[in-house]
């Protein structure tokens, strides 16, 4: 079968590389001249499954009112009268009950648990190396308020057989020598064991030359214009390029899915959520992280890649906007510097920002479509990296008409119900 795989970030070129594995003749069309060069460039570098939870919880319209308060505010919000943004908003905070908040996670652990373990067996096969580590990721508690908050996502955690580890200040410095000079400043954490890290961009650049082994063709330099459609399947996608026809298609543009979903008149509510990264040269290995460190207070990551520190995090409600702001920097510096003092060139960091795209309730949009030929690989906000290997062997298996894996519950986009004609699930998925 000839597939047509729009976008190569992470999500898109796992996509690739297990839909040629099943054994189909791939063609992967990007704007950019590489892969991984937007959202999978310089993410914090965290592959997090027991972290994976919806931003969207009990507690959290509160809490977003006093984070707009603090002055390094993990979130922000750049009103406009763009109505997208508000209507996502207000689908986020009919998520925020502790109903829906054990749904989503339960959904997102499913998928992030079984994409770590596809990742597993994808490095057992092929070798490939991205600066990782399998050090596990540490959530740290400044005060004994966040303590007392993680007891719910602990109970998730037991529900689901995630393993975990609560750790006092002693235990901490174990994992994490270098927290010794700050220990005055934390009180505990959650420790994630099964968690890992590595460079997303190093890891997408690598899994497309493994994929260009299997024959997967990538097209870099190419603007998808239009989906052509003819009754209830797509028959081509014209570009800058030329018209490129095939049997099926994977929609995995990120936070551009929606905007060329809308032409097609299916409406998903994914939204993007703007991050930002610094990437630190080491100065110190002895004061650097081992592996993550989550600061609690201003969910800002702390990541080591090789002889680099990834510090990723904050979340701006910005639209489309891709400007760096200095104060999204003074943030990701003062979580690292005060943790981790000494222990980069901070001067020296790259500053990045990406667009996440985000769902309300923070399950990505997997699967079929109203068109019969048309499939989804979009919507994983900041766990894009994590889902993406299980997301692509997902997707893969739901394209050659095999049952993944996992169960689909909840994946589809028809969980949203919403005014979209009802979508087109093979009977193998049915």
């Amino acid at each position: 079968m000839k597939v047509v795989i729009l976008g190569a970030g992470v999500i898109g070129t796992a996509s690739a590389y297990y839909l040629a594995r099943a054994g189909h003749e791939v063609t992967v069309l990007e704007r950019q001249p590489a892969a991984g060069l937007e959202t999978s460039y310089a993410n914090a570098g965290e592959v997090s499954p027991g972290y994976s939870a919806p931003w969207a919880g009990p507690g959290v319209p509160l809490k977003a009112i006093k984070w707009l308060m603090m002055q390094h505010s993990p979130l922000a919000i750049r009103p406009s009268l763009d109505p997208v943004m508000w209507r996502w908003m207000m689908q986020m905070l009919m998520n925020c009950t502790s109903e829906r908040y054990e749904v989503n996670k339960g959904r997102m652990l499913r998928m992030a648990e079984y994409s770590r373990d596809v990742l597993q067996q994808l490095r057992e096969d092929t070798g490939i190396h991205y600066d990782e580590r399998t050090q596990g990721t540490l959530q740290l508690f400044r005060n004994q308020q966040q303590v007392d908050a993680s007891a719910a996502d602990i109970a998730i955690l037991q529900r689901y057989g995630v393993p975990y580890e609560v750790l006092d200040k002693a235990a901490c410095l174990k994992v994490e020598p270098a927290l010794a000079q700050v220990q005055h400043k934390f009180v505990g954490a959650l420790r994630l064991p099964g968690d890992e890290t590595g460079d997303c961009f190093k890891f997408t650049q690598n899994l497309a030359r493994l994929a260009e082994g299997l024959g997967v063709q990538f097209k870099y330099g190419v603007n998808i214009q239009r989906l052509v459609r003819e009754g209830d399947r797509l028959e081509s996608v014209l570009t800058s390029e030329g018209t490129f026809k095939a049997d099926s298609f994977v929609l995995a543009l990120g936070s551009y899915s929606p905007i060329l979903l809308r032409e097609l008149d299916i409406e998903i509510p994914v939204y993007p959520i703007k991050g930002y990264s610094l990437t630190i040269p080491i100065s110190d290995v002895q004061r650097a992280p081992e592996s993550t460190v989550m600061d609690e207070t201003y969910k800002v990551a702390i990541t080591r890649l090789g002889d680099r520190i990834r510090v990723g995090g904050t979340a701006e409600i910005t639209g489309y906007n891709l400007d760096l702001r200095a104060d999204r920097r003074a943030t990701l510096e003062h979580s690292v510097t005060d943790l981790f003092p000494g222990s980069g060139d901070v001067g020296q960091a790259e500053f990045w920002t990406g667009l996440r795209p985000m769902t309300p309730d923070g399950t990505p949009v997997l699967g079929p479509t109203p068109y019969r030929n048309l499939f989804l690989n979009t919507g994983h906000g900041t766990l894009g990296w994590t889902m993406s290997c299980g997301s692509g062997q997902f997707i893969a298996d739901v394209v050659s008409g095999k049952r993944p894996a996992i169960s689909t519950e909840g994946l589809f986009m028809d969980r949203y119900g919403s005014i979209n004609r009802p979508i087109i699930v093979s009977k193998e998925l049915a």
